[in-house]
């Protein structure tokens, strides 16, 4: 699986080998790295193409790379959110719940949130498949 980290204007080519990861906790806390890097591709390589999202922002749900994509950079438009896994706990039908510490900023950098949320992702061959709020 291919991966880019960086700033928009100087990607580094990587190779994210799944079979490295040690687990889905490991893949999950990459993709909060890179989302508060703003690095949405390096997040995309992540999520598999078919990703079911939630619009925490606006309501409802988003599907596929393409719309994740256009929601994050409408939300950072407007806002600076900030997420931080605290916790993760497989639950019994194989989903990880994972406890996030989530700052919420306006772009003048008074605080809005700061708060715990829960993440529920859904894996499918390796890749997040679905995440519920």
């Amino acid at each position: 699986m291919t991966g880019f980290l960086g700033t928009t204007k100087n990607y580094l080519k990587i190779e994210f080998d799944m079979s490295n990861l040690q687990s889905e906790k490991e893949l999950i806390k990459q993709a909060y790295r890179a989302f508060n890097k703003r690095n949405i591709e390096a997040v995309l390589t992540l999520m598999h193409p078919n990703v079911h999202w939630p619009n925490g922002w606006e309501g409802g749900y988003i599907n596929g790379h393409a719309e994740v994509r256009e929601y994050w950079k409408r939300q950072w438009k407007e806002i600076n959110p900030v997420v931080k896994p605290v916790s993760f706990t497989e639950r019994k039908d194989g989903r990880i719940e994972v406890l996030v510490q989530q700052i919420v900023k306006d772009l003048e950098g008074k605080e809005l949130f700061n708060g715990f949320v829960k993440h529920v992702y859904t894996f499918k061959n390796e890749l997040v498949i679905k995440m519920n709020i």
